[in-house]
């Protein structure tokens, strides 16, 4: 059977587009308090978020070796798969189709639900009845076609920028400067601790790896893929920076810290209700960006898979009029449903599918970085395009990272994290089925 292939239909501009999109999400409005409280000081502070930007930059150079090297619409499936064997390449699928990339569309879903339900309630259930809209909605969009999504993505990605913009202009220019608390009077709830600031910094610089399920789609992957990691980083590590510049100014380090909506405390005091009402809003875009641009690049991982393994072959076809995966985009709209059921009525929808997801995200994206040394070995005389800089001391570094994370999410998650790492578990049954599959119809044909 003949299957049409991804054509490269992709600017760097729709690249770049849809990685910020991913990353600056909710994120930028929940952890800033939370790494202030850990910071101790503006200098700290400033320092982490710049850190995380570093750290961010040095998995990026990782990947754009990866991506330029080996472009595919599978991005990590791909690398895991030619660097550790099949077996690795399907649990990884296997999780990001049920717990990464699924848990996170549900995840960002609840948290839209949750400020559009403050707008107009739908009920008892009403977050869940926003996010499974929302996901249905997300799901049918690209399907119809990519130029709808990548077109749905600039839109927002515009639309974040400009709020982000406006918030930054507000927080400066609307609002007196912070007094600063003397030495020794801060309010701050918790003793300075790097580490645990550096989780939540790194936690809302996550998805710039996404940039690896594009490289079969953007044109001249040998060079597009880098201007997109790099300026993508550049343009988050910014952001970033300014609006925590922005959040010290107005709120001091006593007032971030103590603050459970920070963005919405800012506007409130710089534009009383109505400021708080635009956060909502803006909460909402960036939720609706990153739901999009996960929906689009997870399903290129579900399609990778359904090429090389037989009982998810249903997946592995692509519209070739539509540019799209269309039953990959479907089975994850499914999933992503379904963990939005599971999610309702626990008291906090969001965190659970934190800890849902944090635990097996860092175990496979550490096993990208360590594929790097093994493809460099293996693949001696492949042409690279881009070479990490520094080997192998940056990918050394970006791997010890991972399994700090990794420490980290099992540390300090709950239950959700175990029922991650179980519905991870049960993929090795689907893949020993798969195998004596093969096994079964290479027997046939000899005979």
């Amino acid at each position: 059977m003949s299957y049409a292939e991804p054509r490269r239909t992709l600017t760097v501009t729709d690249g770049i587009a849809i990685i910020v999109g991913i990353v600056v999400g909710v994120g930028i409005f929940k952890t800033p308090s939370l790494v202030a409280s850990s910071a101790g000081s503006e200098g700290m502070l400033l320092l982490v978020w710049l850190l995380g930007g570093a750290i961010s930059l040095l998995g990026a150079l990782c990947y754009a070796e990866l991506a330029t090297s080996y472009p595919h619409a599978g991005g990590d499936y791909h690398y895991l798969t030619r660097a550790f064997g099949d077996a690795p390449g399907f649990l990884f699928a296997w999780a990001r189709m049920t717990v990464i990339q699924t848990g996170s569309i549900a995840m960002v879903a609840f948290l839209l639900g949750d400020y559009a339900s403050e707008i107009y309630r739908l009920g008892e259930f009403s977050s869940s009845y926003y996010a499974a809209g929302i996901i249905v909605l997300l799901t049918a969009l690209n399907v119809i076609g990519i130029r709808q999504g990548t077109l749905t993505q600039r839109v927002l990605f515009c639309a974040i920028l400009l709020g982000l913009v406006f918030v930054a202009v507000a927080g400066y220019g609307l609002t007196p400067p912070h007094p600063d608390v003397p030495a020794g009077q801060s309010s701050l709830h918790e003793a300075p601790s790097l580490g645990r600031a550096m989780i939540f910094v790194l936690l809302t610089y996550g998805g710039w790896n996404e940039a690896g399920y594009l490289s079969a789609e953007v044109h001249d992957p040998g060079r597009s893929m880098i201007r997109i990691l790099l300026v993508s980083i550049g343009v988050i590590t910014a952001i970033y920076l300014v609006i925590n510049m922005v959040f010290v100014n107005s709120l001091g380090m006593a007032g971030m810290s103590s603050s459970q909506a920070i963005a919405a405390d800012l506007m409130d005091k710089a534009l009383g209700a109505g400021g708080a009402r635009f956060i909502s809003g803006l909460v909402i875009l960036a939720a609706l960006s990153t739901m999009n641009a996960a929906i689009i690049t997870g399903a290129r991982t579900n399609f990778a898979l359904g090429r090389n393994f037989s009982p998810f072959r249903f997946m592995g076809r692509w519209e070739q009029l539509r540019e799209t995966p269309v039953n990959a985009l479907l089975l994850q709209g499914a999933v992503a449903l379904l963990l939005v059921a599971i999610g309702t009525g626990s008291r906090n929808s969001f965190a659970m599918m934190v800890e849902y997801t944090a635990p097996v995200f860092w175990f496979f994206l550490l096993l990208v970085g360590i594929s790097v040394f093994v493809l460099r070995r293996r693949d001696a005389h492949r042409e690279r395009p881009f070479r990490v800089p520094l080997y192998p001391l940056t990918p050394l570094v970006f791997c010890a990272v991972c399994i700090y994370m990794l420490h980290s999410s099992l540390v300090y998650t709950g239950r959700g994290s175990l029922l991650g790492v179980a519905v991870l578990l049960t993929g090795i049954p689907l893949l020993l089925l798969g195998k004596t599959g093969c096994k079964n119809r290479s027997k046939e044909k000899k005979s």
